[in-house]
């Protein structure tokens, strides 16, 4: 049991971080203030090195991972996209990423709480990434 819900922990917070990295990605073109440019940025290198850790853990577990299903995927680009062409202010980023930052972390917390048999390991890279996303929104805050 303990194997099982770390991999699935694990996977869930895979697609977690690559749902992340993407979202970034989608507006960091439509950035306009360098500071947030330079936060999204900084935050999305500290995705990616969670990414890389993430990605050792499972491969330990000989596990590819798991990529963000695509719906949401697809959801978040489409609404992405479409707030931005109405009004692509920093502010508008601003809001776009919080919402996010605000569905991982709950996402992640269920996730969490779900797999409460995984290992400790496991368990302090979710609570990491969890905090990787509460601290962006907060620091967010001073863009909306």
């Amino acid at each position: 049991m303990i194997e099982n819900d770390t991999v699935r922990l694990l996977r869930e917070c895979d697609a977690g971080v690559r749902m992340g990295i993407a979202s970034i990605g989608d507006v960091l073109d439509n950035v306009h203030a360098e500071s947030l440019r330079q936060l999204l940025t900084d935050s999305r290198d500290e995705h990616e090195r969670l990414g890389r850790t993430i990605d050792e853990a499972l491969q330990r577990y000989r596990d590819e991972g798991k990529s963000p299903p695509a719906i949401a995927k697809g959801m978040s680009w489409i609404k992405t996209n479409v707030m931005l062409a109405f009004d692509g202010s920093d502010q508008t980023v601003a809001d776009l990423m919080t919402d996010g930052c605000d569905m991982g972390v709950k996402s992640l917390s269920r996730y969490l709480n779900q797999y409460a048999a995984a290992d400790e390991e496991s368990k302090d890279i979710a609570k990491k990434l969890i905090r990787i996303e509460e601290q962006l929104a907060v620091d967010l805050r001073d863009y909306l």
